[in-house]
C-alpha cells in the first residue's frame, strides 16, 4: 500500500463524516465550511487516486454528475430516466459473478454497482396520466 497524500486523508474523512454520495463540488464546497479548505484541482486529483486505491467509489448520474462515496458495500439502484430519483434496492444478484470473474481471470474487484433505467410511478402517470382512470374516451 502507498503512502497517502493529507489531501487524501482529509477527503477520507470528510466522506466518513458525510457517510453519504457527494460530488466533488460539494465536498469542495463542504470542505471549504469545516475550514479545511484546498484547491477543487486537489480534491479532483485526490478522489481519482483514491478511487484509483480502491478506497472510494463514483457513481455517474443520468445527468453527468459523478458522486463520489466511500467504498463499503456494493451499490444498487433503480433510477428515474426522467426526474433523476434514484431508489436503493438491497438484493444482489451479481455477488456469485463476481466471485467466478474474480476467480476465472484474477481480477480484483473492488467493488461493483449495478444501476436499472426506468421511469418511477410518479413519472409513468404523468407521462400517461389515462392509464389510471381507465383509459376513457
Amino acid at each position: 500500500m502507498r503512502t497517502r497524500t493529507r489531501s487524501q486523508e482529509r477527503l477520507l474523512t470528510t466522506l466518513k463524516i458525510l457517510n453519504r454520495a457527494i460530488s466533488a463540488q460539494d465536498l469542495y464546497i463542504e470542505l471549504r465550511s469545516r475550514e479545511q479548505s484546498m484547491g477543487l484541482a486537489t480534491v479532483y486529483r485526490s478522489l481519482e487516486a483514491l478511487k484509483l486505491e480502491g478506497m472510494v467509489q463514483v457513481r455517474t448520474l443520468p445527468n453527468g454528475e459523478a458522486l463520489y462515496s466511500l467504498v463499503q458495500e456494493d451499490r444498487h439502484h433503480l433510477t428515474c430516466v426522467q426526474c433523476g430519483s434514484s431508489i436503493a434496492i438491497d438484493e444482489c444478484p451479481v455477488h456469485n459473478l463476481e466471485e467466478q470473474l474474480h476467480k476465472s481471470y484474477e481480477f480484483k474487484i473492488y467493488y461493483h454497482m449495478l444501476e436499472f433505467f426506468g421511469l418511477c410511478t410518479r413519472c409513468q402517470t404523468e407521462n400517461n396520466p389515462r392509464s389510471e382512470s381507465g383509459q376513457g374516451s
